[in-house]
């Protein structure tokens, strides 16, 4: 039978006839400028690829379940555990949460044992959960070894064969370095810590993954995908290259490492960053001889983050978190923790928990993201935004080596200072508006009150309080929310005696004064402002009475910017002295310091840094 190929009577268009087509369009306009995303990771995404842009990536020949694991561990579906991390100390409350969440679907737990100090207090915290059916995971111990052991003489106690138990244990010297300014037993003895896990941990729970390198400390503390891999993937080498020197086999540590990664909202990105992650731990791994096999997988446990989370209209929450939890089964994630959507402001209840725990089954149960193996693979965006990340990871981990290590690295600042100029970047991008957190910095919903919801988080993240230590010698990142300075600003109105009121003189071109008296409302809006919107005025002398009978305190000009040469000094003669601050929605440019000499106070556009705009009316007005 003659090969064919279907729809022959089309034929290939070349890529420089999509560039002549999409240069058309643009009609003179900046190609770069207008389509090409330029990274915080910093590369860059073009508009569209081809398969001529997968030239070159070498591990397109593997296939899932080979080396170098970028398809993920899988030959054939796409299974993940859903795992539900119990942020509670008290070990009654923790079992009952924890038992309901098995009940409903959980089939891994992280749980806090700060409180466990015996056998008898594991078996209260474990209660009623089969362990040989559930992976348990431990957080918040300060003795990991002895907690170990306590679990092997709990498990035999009630009958488990140990070597069938999985799970893992937080322990991971950096995260405790980068919260609390300094090694837990200083750097020697967290290293020595370690070897004595991996040594137990071989011999009595082989299935247990006892060193976590949390890169989602990093993303919590504002750094961009490459930095958490980067760093991650050189904090992971150091426990490898300084155990080793302990005397453990290479491939007893690689084998006991789980990352733990941070997930946030750029989908396509989240996905491609955890298939990189598997391509480039197998290549660090084979340098320590190791060549094939469950050393070389490295296992990924994909968490949302509070960085993205909101306290205002908090329910977006669940979307941002549902879109995360996409990105990390897609890749190929061993297990997914998805948090509260209202952890930002509370601590959680079973609420909370079930839409948190609800999110993961949807995705297994209704949109089958469990079937497949590596669904993402072939495509040409997502193909090439991995080789992007892993190049970009590569840097940062080889700047880290060149400064001896992870732990010199921390000493030196090097990934503090890293990490802290992303955070600043993307805070001034959200004070100025690029980056849109909804409901929070734009598009807020006027009638909601949240002050008397605000109650603080009794546990961070990790699920324990994370303090400073005195006489540190490392220094500290701090762990925030994106959204948390707009916050301030809108609960601090909330809490006033006194909400100031903004009235919108909104005059002439119906089209002009509807987009920017809408603006001008998102804008006094995330700030908890009372807006008082207008139908629009037919004289300048008419808006301003309305405004003056109004009582508020800052009056918006909202037109066209032809129709502000007649509108703004009339109502500024009439005004000024009566309100606090006259305003003008848009950038006049040449005109603004005529309309400043007329008595117009601040300017609002697309450009201003809102943040430390409504920082000044804060000031003014309360």
């Amino acid at each position: 039978m003659e090969d064919s190929k279907l729809f022959t009577e089309f034929p290939p268009v070349p890529t420089e006839k999509w560039e002549e087509a999409i240069n058309k369009d643009l009609k003179g306009a900046d190609y770069d400028k207008k389509l090409v995303w330029h990274t915080i990771e910093g590369f860059n995404v073009k508009p569209y690829y081809r398969e001529e842009d997968l030239e070159g990536l070498e591990y397109l020949e593997s296939n899932p379940g080979q080396a170098p694991y970028t398809r993920g561990h899988q030959t054939s579906g796409n299974t993940w555990e859903v795992r539900q991390d119990i942020l509670v100390s008290d070990t009654a409350e923790a079992n009952r949460l924890a038992k309901d969440a098995v009940e409903r679907g959980a089939t891994a737990l992280g749980l806090c044992t700060k409180q466990v100090k015996s056998v008898d207090d594991l078996a209260d915290l474990l209660r009623g959960i089969y362990i040989n059916a559930v992976s348990i995971h431990f957080m918040c111990s300060d003795d990991y070894l002895k907690l170990l052991k306590l679990y092997v003489d709990y498990a035999k106690r009630e009958g488990y064969n140990p070597s069938e138990l999985r799970g893992s244990c937080d322990f991971d010297p950096f995260r405790y370095a980068l919260t609390h300014g300094r090694f837990h037993r200083g750097e020697e003895g967290d290293m020595q810590a370690a070897r004595e896990l991996v040594d137990f941990a071989r011999q009595a729970l082989p299935a247990f993954r006892v060193l976590t390198v949390n890169g989602q400390l990093l993303r919590g503390s504002g750094s961009n995908i490459v930095q958490e891999l980067g760093f991650g993937l050189a904090a992971a080498n150091e426990l490898v290259a300084r155990l080793t020197d302990l005397g453990c086999e290479a491939e007893a540590v690689a084998s006991a490492i789980v990352f733990n990664t941070g997930l946030g909202s750029t989908y396509f990105m989240e996905i491609a960053k955890i298939r990189a992650a598997r391509l480039l731990w197998s290549k660090i791994v084979a340098q320590y001889g190791v060549a094939d096999g469950e050393a070389m997988r490295l296992r990924i446990n994909a968490t949302t983050t509070r960085w993205n989370q909101t306290v205002y209209d908090p329910y977006v929450n669940m979307l941002r978190s549902t879109t995360e939890t996409m990105s990390a089964a897609v890749a190929g994630a061993d297990s997914i923790s998805v948090l509260p959507f209202d952890a930002a402001y509370k601590e959680a209840d079973d609420f909370g928990y079930r839409i948190a725990r609800n999110q993961q089954l949807l995705l297994k149960e209704e949109s089958y993201l469990d079937k497949i193996a590596d669904p993402a693979a072939g495509s040409y965006y997502i193909e090439n935004l991995t080789d992007s990340i892993a190049q970009g990871a590569w840097q940062h981990f080889l700047k880290v080596e060149e400064v001896g290590g992870m732990c010199q690295a921390l000493r030196a600042g090097l990934v503090q200072d890293e990490v802290e100029a992303t955070a600043q970047r993307r805070d001034r991008d959200i004070a100025t508006r690029r980056t849109t957190l909804l409901g929070t910095n734009q598009y807020p919903n006027l009638q909601e009150r949240m002050a008397d919801k605000v109650k603080q988080p009794a546990m961070q993240p990790c699920g324990c309080q994370c303090q400073e230590a005195e006489g540190s010698e490392v220094r500290v990142l701090k762990p925030y929310r994106g959204a948390e300075a707009f916050e301030q600003l809108r609960l601090q109105t909330e809490r006033s005696e006194h909400r100031p009121r903004v009235f919108l003189l909104t005059y002439g071109n119906l089209a002009m004064r509807k987009a920017r008296s809408g603006f001008a409302t998102n804008f006094f809006g995330v700030a908890g402002y009372e807006i008082i919107d207008n139908a629009g005025f037919a004289t300048p002398d008419e808006g301003a009475e309305a405004a003056e009978k109004s009582g508020a305190e800052v009056v918006v000009l909202c037109s066209s910017d032809e129709e502000y040469a007649e509108l703004a000094e009339p109502v500024c003669r009439r005004l000024k002295g009566k309100v606090k601050s006259l305003v003008l929605a848009g950038n006049p440019k040449e005109m603004e310091e005529t309309y400043r000499g007329y008595g117009i106070d601040e300017f609002i556009h697309v450009k201003t840094n809102v943040l430390e705009c409504l920082r000044g009316f804060q000031k003014l007005l309360l």
